[in-house]
């Protein structure tokens, strides 16, 4: 079983900053890509950053230049550390990962899994 457990959510000025973490654990061989999503009140939910494996990252438009995603493979864990914090950023992050596990023989199979979420609120 995976678990991935975000942590670092809570309520902030408009300017502050927050760093969000995510952990996973169980039993997986190793993750490709992890990354962020977030879904704002009354709204889809939107990808936020991305990390490959690699170290590639990718951003929305809207938080490049003041976000920055980071991971740390020796612990499982996806970083999201966001700056300049506008109320438009208010929702509930996910972080998500690409999990590889053993398959049959030498195979491998991928399969995505989601934490359960962290409400970030931006409010003065």
């Amino acid at each position: 079983q995976v678990q991935l457990v975000e942590s670092g959510g809570g309520l902030v000025q408009p300017g502050g900053s927050l760093r969000l973490s995510c952990a996973a654990s169980g039993s997986f061989l190793s993750i490709n890509t992890m990354g962020w999503y977030r879904q704002p009140p009354g709204k889809q939910r939107e990808l936020v950053a991305t990390i490959t494996r690699g170290g590639r990252t990718d951003y929305h438009d809207s938080v490049l230049g003041r976000s920055t995603i980071s991971r740390d493979d020796a612990r499982n864990t996806v970083y999201l550390q966001m700056n300049s914090l506008k109320p438009e950023d208010t929702a509930v992050y996910y972080c998500v990962g690409h999990m590889v596990f053993h398959g049959k023989g030498w195979d491998r199979y991928e399969r995505e899994h989601w934490g359960q979420g962290t409400q970030v609120t931006v409010a003065s």
